[in-house]
């Protein structure tokens, strides 16, 4: 696959704790040089990525972030806070516990409250499947496109696992094909980006692909 058209994929990401402006220049950078999807960034980051990137790339942010274990309520205060300063494309983690209680009533309210929030920008919606049975990953997969999401995704890459090819193939199956799945978690590598891809993966998050790239 050409660079430029895998990078079209990626949405570069930046999401530790002590991330600095510097460094997220640096992505923003390496976003525009290589004609990213996105750059995903912490939320106190996004207005200064959006005067950087001037529309060239999008700018996607996370909610809830990292355990998902927020009301509804603050969740869609996030979001809507995050599209006033320039997010275009939205990454909510939803209610792990609520899944595993077999409250899917609660889980999609979750992901509709976020979807109100932030009307016409992307919406992908963290399922974290590293915590799921393969009976729960669908029942996500149901409640996000029952509640108007964009997308599925794998992991937030913070807990116990990320994304395998297993799960992006498991959530294709799961969605409408008026929907997608992104593929994040431990993908570091151009071959690791371009398997999940074939598996039926639109999106790849990673921190590391581009950054390889640039050193080539």
């Amino acid at each position: 696959m050409d660079i430029r058209e895998l990078a079209g994929h990626i949405d570069h990401t930046l999401l530790r704790q002590d991330c600095t402006e510097r460094e997220i220049d640096e992505l923003c950078a390496e976003a525009l040089e290589f004609g990213a999807a996105s750059v995903c960034i912490p939320p106190s980051f996004v207005a200064h990525a959006a005067e950087k990137l001037g529309g060239k790339v999008a700018v996607c942010t996370v909610i809830g972030f990292p355990e998902g274990y927020t009301t509804p309520a603050a969740k869609a205060a996030e979001t809507r806070d995050a599209v006033e300063n320039g997010a275009d494309e939205i990454d909510m983690v939803i209610n792990v516990g609520a899944l595993k209680d077999g409250r899917l009533d609660l889980v999609a309210k979750d992901i509709a409250a976020v979807r109100g929030a932030c009307p016409g920008k992307i919406l992908k919606v963290i399922i974290e499947c590293c915590l799921l049975t393969d009976g729960e990953k669908r029942a996500a997969c149901r409640c996000a496109a029952e509640s108007g999401a964009d997308y599925v995704k794998t992991s937030t890459g913070f807990s116990t696992g990320g994304a395998t090819v297993e799960d992006v193939r498991l959530m294709r199956a799961s969605i409408p094909d008026n929907m997608k799945v992104k593929a994040a978690g431990g993908i570091r590598t151009v071959e690791q980006a371009e398997a999940f891809l074939a598996a039926g993966a639109d999106r790849i998050g990673s921190s590391g692909i581009l950054k390889s790239l640039g050193r080539a």
